[in-house]
């Protein structure tokens, strides 16, 4: 429970919107309730022996209740789906524990106040939650399958796949009656690799509260992600000492997280022009230079690019491009890695540097549906300039190659398919507007959104 850097020098970057006065109190009442219930404290210790007989008793019912986060996959889907299930917890009134694997640890600090939100490593009842054996009989899919009608009576614990391979049964979580039903399971334990988040402004039984927690429905990533991610002092102290040596004197910062999904069909070769057509043309963050010009004569702000990319190729084309630092344009990388492994710890501390870095740019350019980008303009506040798909590039040549998006707010791209409330809508569905609107990088997701966007 170390005091972190990162929660003040955070605003001598972008300082963010305020929070809304009753946002701010209930996060108050969480850190109290936290602080009450977190893996230091008498309850915890009594209710988590209680897990190992996993029927319900009657001394579990307790006001600490949990929701046990499992993450996994990259660090932008650990970091989307982690403040998903805060704010899940916080509509809920549970307890946030985190299971952290040993590629986490030493990344963030404690996000609350004299507590701790790590899952002791002395907790074995997790290698038990997480065989197949334990899924099959304590899983929320598999009992409402099963027709369980009353799961607080039967089990102490639940299990919740809410993650990209989740199947019809999981899906039914995002329903009113469902809500009823796990309210009153003291111990949730949750596998999720996709930002949830927008799916619960959809459910009645907590649309009035959203409403009066985030009145601006485009910055709610940008105000959960501010307040629980604080950089470890070693993040942090990477971080500044990479911005105060090569961004912090430019008058313009611009960042390029660009993923290779396909390199073997689309090299960096093939989409380097296209994001030359994105930062000179569509977006003219960047000048097109001629033959022999140099960027002294053309620009009159200094710019420093941030290129975040498994590619070397992109950093070496641009530098070479745009000279050497003695030019208006400037061109730098933090890392240099060639694969992503999202189960070493230096590569994710290598990332979390990249996505910080980028998010203290002034412009970014994005590869779109990819969640590292997600994180970085959402911690920004920025609304991003997405790269189209190479295969777009291939079918349409004429097509611009990157669009605006409207906010910084991520996408849910596999979100329940039973029913789109947009559709509802132009049907002439009754109820409350949906606050949503398709992606502008992933059509078939939601992201949300202040006004209907068709």
């Amino acid at each position: 429970m170390r005091s972190s850097a990162s929660s003040y020098p955070n605003s001598n970057h972008q300082k963010p919107p305020p929070l809304s006065p009753y946002l701010l109190s209930r996060l108050r009442d969480y850190e109290h309730r936290h602080k009450r219930c977190d893996p230091l404290s008498e309850p915890f210790q009594r209710y988590s022996q209680e897990l190992d007989r996993v029927k319900k008793n009657a001394d579990s019912a307790s006001d600490c209740r949990y929701i046990v986060f499992t993450p996994f996959a990259g660090m932008g889907n650990r970091m989307l789906a982690l403040s998903s299930a805060f704010l899940y917890a916080l509509l809920t009134d549970r307890v946030l524990l985190v299971d952290f694997d040993p590629s986490m640890r030493g990344l963030f600090c404690e996000p609350f106040h004299n507590s701790t939100w790590l899952l002791p490593q002395e907790f074995t009842f997790m290698d038990r939650v997480k065989s197949r054996e334990f899924k099959e009989v304590f899983s929320l899919g598999n009992l409402l399958k099963n027709q369980n009608q009353k799961l607080a009576d039967v089990t102490s614990l639940l299990q919740l796949d809410l993650s990209t391979e989740y199947n019809d049964y999981d899906k039914l979580f995002y329903r009113d009656e469902t809500q009823e039903l796990v309210k009153n399971v003291p111990w949730l334990v949750l596998k999720s690799n996709q930002y949830f988040l927008p799916y619960l402004f959809l459910l009645p039984c907590f649309r009035t509260e959203l409403d009066q927690l985030f009145p601006d429905k485009e910055i709610v990533f940008h105000h959960l992600a501010r307040y629980l991610f604080n950089p470890s002092n070693q993040a942090w102290g990477r971080i500044t000492r990479f911005y105060d040596a090569y961004l912090a004197r430019a008058e313009q910062r611009i960042g390029l997280q660009i993923r290779v999904l396909d390199p073997e069909n689309y090299p960096p070769s093939f989409i380097l022009p296209h994001i030359l057509r994105c930062i000179q043309d569509e977006s003219r963050i960047l000048p097109r230079l001629q033959r022999n010009e140099t960027t002294t004569s053309r620009i009159g702000t200094s710019k420093a690019v941030f290129i975040a990319s498994l590619f070397t190729e992109f950093y070496s084309e641009l530098k070479d491009m745009y000279g050497e630092e003695t030019a208006s344009v400037a061109v730098y990388r933090a890392s240099h890695e060639r694969n992503q492994e999202s189960y070493s710890n230096s590569h994710n501390m290598n990332a979390l540097v990249d996505i910080y870095l980028l998010s203290m740019c002034d412009f970014l350019v994005t590869t779109q549906v990819s969640t590292f980008g997600y994180v970085a303009f959402g911690l920004a506040g920025v609304s991003p300039w997405f790269l189209r798909d190479p295969r777009d590039y291939e079918r349409n040549p004429l097509e611009p190659a990157c669009h605006r998006a409207v906010s910084p707010e991520p996408c849910f791209q596999f979100h329940p398919t039973d029913y789109d409330p947009i559709a509802a809508l132009h049907r002439g569905a009754a109820g409350p507007a949906p606050v949503i609107m398709y992606c502008e990088d992933a059509i078939w997701g939601f992201k949300l959104a202040n006004m209907m966007s068709f």
